[in-house]
């Protein structure tokens, strides 16, 4: 028999002798597997892994801890990559990889300064090849039958003839099909317990070959896309995307598999976003703001600002307004690049609310941006004599209790009109009377459970999430899908300009030299150092340094220093004695880059600029220049890397903070870009938001038009993405 013969007798026994059984899904290991995923609607695809051959409790708690439960969970763990190890059909063997039939002669184990197992064997035209084992050679001596063709995979080496140190090998006589040689292979993503539960590849290779065994002799519906999609868009099925994922025959069978699978999960979060969406719209609404035009309290502010609104800024407001005047609760994403005005609609659109008798909530995600927000709408209602029409609070976690308990005593009684707050906000005993807007700032860093506890909090209220990273719209259409965009790309008039420049440490002492310069002139300045979580303690140390070192280089100015360490009250003195003036440069580590609002800075000094992404660079450079000086942001970087010299560069040439947040998608990727990786980023397995730009269109468009999906599709969605039982409860 030839080696193509011998294979293909091989795969035809695999063939007939695979089971034929389909587990039971209403069954105990598909409750046991329920319990563990949250599914309540199980069906095939939900059974344990423990109906698997060789799955005792080792290997479950093993599974449990990669987050692999059921066939559903083991199916969607793709692999990271795949070798070519088909059989080599050459006649004449060389050195290097190979993958060939070959019959065994003879095995003997040698002993000398190391044993080794020798095991003698020949290919179909005679060629000898050597195989040696030198660790488990008890195993391995019984693994080999005389007069028995094996597949072997692995390095052809020449020492006194060809031969294979440790191959990969199966018999061809075997039950089993190929699946560890002998075809494209493919390569898991590993974990230390998994691997000493001995599921490394190989044994991952033949949980999955089984459960792809049993799903397919099953005659269940296993589909997750409506058949109407997937035949206008020339898909294969489900069932053949996930075998062909695993174990492809070609590059055409792996490409269509990924094809699908880019799909499908875009299709279904599409659906997911969808669904969010008619499902916020569908809660009645409860309270009504006042019409626009109708809110003597917004003429009388947008009549005492020291500028000129915008007219996107008037029609952002407007557009809101009038939208929350329907029947059902409205959500928007406020985006706007810095200095756009965020701030300012916010408020003017609360203010609607809170002259028809309606509080409103504003979260922040740092105690220095909440303050900073404080002050600011303090400064609006001062400058507008609204002290009186407006009871405006701020709630935070370093709060005294007396002053705390007077809060949330007034807040539930509705003596409070405007509550600000970081995360305190979402505490049980936060409460209110009649709560019917909420305010989300930099929205992205916050979970989706903490946006939605504090919208349960009200009376089905409306919400406005605002951000001041412009994002791609691959990501508008992905993770915010379910919000109305609302989009400012207008600063006002008044904003002056910012230079930009790139400088080595060869230019400090001209650097310096401008500081004072400026700093004669009665303007104030920020030197930022970057501050990693990971390497806390190191930039605090770098800041500290840095901090005396400007000391001894400018002992004619105060400069202070501010990072996360210090204490709130300590915090907030350096910020007050900054705001007015009587610090003249202030070092910080901790996040300024959003809310922080200084109008006579005029200097950003940003040391070690490459380790910051585009879009934090972006955020720094706009806290200055907000008064009616022209302000300077200097990136301070001797790197060569090709990644920051793009980096850099593109902060220099462009002002622009959407093109520039494209190019940081392109570089970082979306998680890095919004700052924080998990706070509702879609769990996608292949799709790649900068690549697939044009799918992530087509699918979100499909799934608006056709959002009825197949059972299954409904379950997937449950399991893949965190929003999935939330939205699709049953």
């Amino acid at each position: 028999m030839d080696q193509e013969s011998a294979v293909s007798a091989k795969k035809s026994a695999g063939a007939r002798t695979r089971k034929k059984t389909e587990p039971d899904s209403s069954g105990p290991s598909a409750a046991r597997s329920a319990e563990k995923t949250g599914t309540t609607d199980a069906n095939v695809m939900d059974t344990s892994l423990e109906v698997l051959k060789g799955v005792g409790p080792a290997r479950q708690k093993a599974l449990d801890k990669a987050g692999l439960f059921c066939f559903r969970d083991l199916l969607y763990y793709l692999p990271r990559r795949y070798v070519d190890r088909s059989i080599l059909k050459d006649s004449l063997l060389a050195e290097g990889e190979a993958t060939i039939v070959v019959r065994v002669q003879n095995f003997f184990v040698t002993h000398g300064r190391k044993s080794r197992l020798m095991v003698q064997t020949r290919t179909e035209n005679g060629q000898p090849v050597n195989l040696v084992f030198f660790r488990g050679i008890p195993y391995f001596r019984h693994a080999f039958k005389k007069d028995t063709l094996y597949v072997i995979s692995g390095k052809l080496e020449s020492f006194g003839g060809l031969q294979m140190i440790h191959p990969d090998f199966e018999a061809l006589e075997d039950d089993d099909s190929l699946l560890h040689v002998g075809r494209v292979v493919p390569i898991y993503p590993g974990s230390d317990n998994l691997k000493k539960a001995g599921l490394d590849s190989r044994g991952l290779r033949r949980m999955v070959r089984e459960a792809l065994d049993t799903l397919t002799s099953g005659t269940v519906e296993l589909e997750t896309l409506p058949e109407s999609v997937r035949n206008s868009q020339g898909l294969i099925g489900r069932m053949q995307a996930l075998e062909q994922i695993h174990f492809p025959g070609s590059p055409d069978d792996l490409e269509g598999a990924r094809s699908y699978i880019k799909f499908e999960e875009l299709y279904l979060f599409g659906v997911l976003m969808a669904r969010k969406r008619e499902k916020r719209q569908s809660f009645p609404r409860e309270l009504w703001p006042l019409p626009f035009g109708k809110s003597s309290l917004v003429d009388r502010l947008l009549s005492h600002l020291p500028f000129k609104p915008t007219a996107g800024q008037i029609s952002a407001i407007d557009h809101m307004i009038r939208d929350c005047q329907t029947d059902a609760s409205r959500a928007y994403l406020l985006q706007g690049d810095v200095g756009s005005g965020k701030t300012l609609i916010a408020f003017a659109a609360a203010l609607h609310y809170i002259e028809n008798g309606i509080q409103v909530a504003l979260m922040a995600p740092t105690e220095i941006l909440a303050r900073q927000h404080f002050a600011t709408l303090s400064s609006y209602i001062n400058a507008a004599s609204m002290i009186t029409d407006i009871r405006l609070e701020l709630l935070t976690g370093a709060d005294p209790k007396k002053s705390r308990d007077r809060i949330l005593a007034r807040a539930e009684e509705g003596d409070v009109d405007l509550l600000i707050g970081t995360h305190s906000l979402i505490e049980d005993r936060v409460a209110f009377s009649n709560l019917g807007l909420i305010i989300v700032d930099e929205q992205h860093r916050f979970g989706v459970e903490q946006r939605e506890k504090l919208r349960r909090k009200g009376k089905n209220p409306d919400m406005i999430a605002m951000t001041a990273t412009p994002i791609p719209r691959s990501l508008c259409l992905t993770a915010f899908a379910d919000l109305e965009l609302v989009l400012l790309k207008e600063k006002p008039a008044e904003r002056q300009s910012v230079e930009t420049m790139w400088l080595t440490e060869e230019r400090r002492q001209a650097l310096n030299k401008s500081i004072r310069n400026h700093l004669k002139e009665d303007e104030q300045g920020f030197i930022v150092y970057p501050m990693i979580q990971e390497s806390e303690k190191i930039d605090i140390k770098a800041a500290t340094e840095g901090f005396e070192e400007l000391k001894a280089t400018f002992p004619e100015f105060r400069i202070e220093l501010l990072h996360g360490r210090l204490g709130t009250d300590e915090k907030q003195s350096i910020m007050k004695e900054f705001r007015a003036g009587r610090i003249q440069l202030l070092v910080s580590t901790t996040v300024i880059e959003v809310g922080v609002d200084i109008p006579n800075a005029t200097m950003m000094i940003i040391e070690h600029a490459e380790r910051f992404g585009i879009s934090q660079l972006h955020q720094l450079r706009g806290r200055i220049g907000r008064g009616n000086k022209k302000g300077f942001c200097v990136l301070m970087s001797d790197s060569q890397s090709e990644e920051s010299k793009t980096r850099l560069q593109a902060l220099v040439d462009s002002h622009d903070g959407f093109y520039l947040s494209e190019v940081d998608l392109k570089l970082r990727g979306p998680g890095e870009l919004l700052g924080l990786k998990q706070h509702g980023l879609p769990d996608f397995r292949l799709s790649d938001l900068v690549q697939d730009q044009k799918l992530v269109q087509k699918t979100y468009e499909l799934a608006v038009a056709h959002p009825e999906l197949p059972r299954e599709g409904i379950r997937q969605i449950r399991r893949q993405f965190e929003e999935g039982i939330m939205v699709f409860p049953t």
